[in-house]
C-alpha cells in the first residue's frame, strides 16, 4: 500500500490527513456500500435511496467486496462483468466517495494475474483512495504474500492499518490467515489496536473493517472470528463503532450495546443463509435473478451525530 500525501494539510479541512495519511490501497469489497459522515455521525444507507437529509456529509464512502476474480462456475459466468458493473455503479452515484473499500476475495485463486486484473479494474474507480483486506481467496497457499506484493504497500504485520480522516478513525483488520482456525487475528494484531486506539476520545467514530465478520454469524461455516471479542472490549469506551465485512455474500446488520456489524453482499455469486446445507456453496439462482442478489453499499458520515448511514444498492 503506498502512502499518499496531500499537497495540502490544511487543519481546519475535514478531509486533511492527520496521524496516519491516508493510504492509496488498490483493493476493494465485492458489495457496494455508501458510507456517509455528516456531523460526527456515520450514516449508512442504500446506495441510490434518497438521502436522508439534503445536508452534505462529512464523509462519503463506497464499500465493494468478494468480486472473486477468476471463479468459474453456473452460480455467474463472467464475474469479471459484475465487477466492472459494480465500479460502475460507483462511479455514477453521484459523487466522487472520499475513498472506497474492499473487504475482501478481491480474487478466487490468488494467482498474479488475477491480482493485476483486479488492481487494473479498480484503477477505474473515481475516488482518490482505494482501501483492502485481504479474504481466504486471496491467501490460498502463501499466507497472502501475493496479496501483499500488489497491496500490502504501507500496512503493517499481515497487512492491518488505520488511518484518521475527517473526525474519523478508520482500521483495517486482516482474520483470513490463520492456518488453523478461518476467523482469527492474532495477538500482533489485538496489541496494534490496543495502541492505535489508546490515544483517541472516546468521542471519536470509530469504523472497522475486515473480510469475514467480527461477531459469530455462523462459526460452523467460518463466519466468525473467534479472538474478535478482545478488540470489541477494546472499542466498547467510544460512543459509536461500525464495523464493515464481507465474507458471507448476503446483507446482514447486528448491533451490541455501541457497536453495529454491517455484513456486506458480492459482485460475483450469493451463499446460502447460515444452516441451509452442510457448506456455503455458490448459490446459482434463476435466470434473470442474479443482480438482485448482487451490489453495492454506501456508507455516509455527518459529524456530531453517533450513527453512520448505509444503503445497499443491488445491480442494475
Amino acid at each position: 500500500m503506498t502512502e499518499q500525501h496531500p499537497q495540502h494539510t490544511d487543519p481546519r479541512d475535514p478531509h486533511a490527513m492527520t496521524r496516519r495519511q491516508l493510504l492509496r490501497h488498490s483493493a476493494w469489497f465485492g458489495a457496494a456500500v455508501g458510507l456517509t459522515v455528516v456531523g460526527g455521525e456515520v450514516i449508512s444507507h442504500v446506495a441510490g435511496a434518497a438521502p436522508a437529509t439534503s445536508e452534505r456529509p462529512t464523509l462519503r464512502f463506497a464499500q465493494i467486496s468478494d468480486s472473486h476474480i477468476g471463479f468459474q462456475g453456473a452460480a455467474n459466468a463472467n464475474v469479471t462483468d459484475t465487477f466492472t458493473e459494480a465500479i460502475g455503479q460507483v462511479d455514477a452515484l453521484g459523487y466522487t466517495p472520499d475513498f472506497v473499500i474492499h473487504t475482501g476475495d478481491l480474487t478466487h485463486l490468488a494467482t498474479p494475474a488475477q491480482f493485476d486484473q483486479v488492481r487494473q479494474m479498480m484503477s477505474g474507480l473515481s475516488t482518490p483512495h482505494i482501501f483492502t483486506v485481504p479474504g481466504e481467496h486471496d491467501s490460498t497457499d502463501d499466507g497472502g504474500q501475493r496479496y501483499r506484493d500488489v497491496f500490502g504497500q504501507g500496512t503493517r504485520g499481515d497487512g492491518w492499518y488505520s488511518f484518521d480522516i475527517a473526525g474519523v478513525h478508520v482500521i483495517g483488520l486482516v482474520n483470513t490467515l490463520h492456518a488453523q482456525n478461518l476467523g482469527h487475528l492474532g495477538q500482533d494484531q489485538i496489541d496494534f489496536v490496543r495502541k492505535d486506539v489508546a490515544g483517541l476520545s472516546a468521542d471519536t467514530p470509530i469504523i472497522v473493517f475486515s473480510h469475514i465478520p467480527l461477531f459469530a454469524m455462523y462459526p460452523q461455516w467460518g463466519w466468525g472470528t473467534d479472538d474478535a471479542a478482545q478488540v470489541l472490549n477494546l472499542l466498547r469506551r467510544f460512543s459509536s463503532v461500525t464495523c464493515l465485512n464481507g465474507h458471507v455474500h448476503q446483507l446482514f446488520t447486528k448491533t451490541e450495546g455501541n457497536i453495529t456489524f454491517f455484513s456486506g453482499t458480492t459482485t460475483a455469486y450469493p451463499l446460502p443463509h447460515p444452516g441451509e446445507g452442510p457448506a456455503p456453496k455458490p448459490v446459482t439462482l434463476p435466470a434473470g435473478k442474479l443482480h438482485a442478489a448482487l451490489g453495492i453499499r454506501e456508507v455516509s458520515y455527518r459529524q456530531g451525530r453517533q450513527l453512520l448511514a448505509i444503503k445497499e444498492q443491488a445491480l442494475r
